[in-house]
């Protein structure tokens, strides 16, 4: 569940980024993530939201930085696709398999960074 939290935020800051060329504030990331967990009836602490609200700002801001405007539309794109569970994305899964690597290890500032690479 936290995994998908943290997927579905960074496509909602994606769109956000290209879309309106700006941020969300982390204050709407946290809203966002406990509207989604209240729709299936579920819940986080507080803090947890803000961790996984932050996890996901790194990780579009990473994606941002390193794929041209037009590659980073359609990483935006699929991933908002990627949301309905019927829509099968390399993309998608290869975004979703990173969020799983940085909610394990947490939000840090590793040389190593993000693990997608430029198209």
């Amino acid at each position: 569940m936290r995994i998908a939290v943290i997927f579905a935020l960074v496509a909602e800051r994606l769109s956000a980024y290209y879309e309106h060329h700006r941020w969300l504030p982390d204050a709407q990331g946290v809203s966002l993530c406990a509207d989604w967990l209240a729709r299936s009836r579920r819940s986080l602490p507080l803090e947890e939201r803000r961790q996984l609200s932050a996890l996901s700002d790194h990780l579009a801001r990473q994606i941002a930085a390193i794929l041209p405007r037009e590659a980073g539309l359609y990483a935006a794109h699929e991933m908002m696709e990627s949301l309905d569970p019927n829509y099968q994305s390399e993309v998608g899964r290869s975004l979703m398999i990173e969020c799983e690597r940085m909610l394990d290890n947490g939000l840090t500032d590793s040389p190593a960074g993000c693990a997608i690479k430029p198209l």
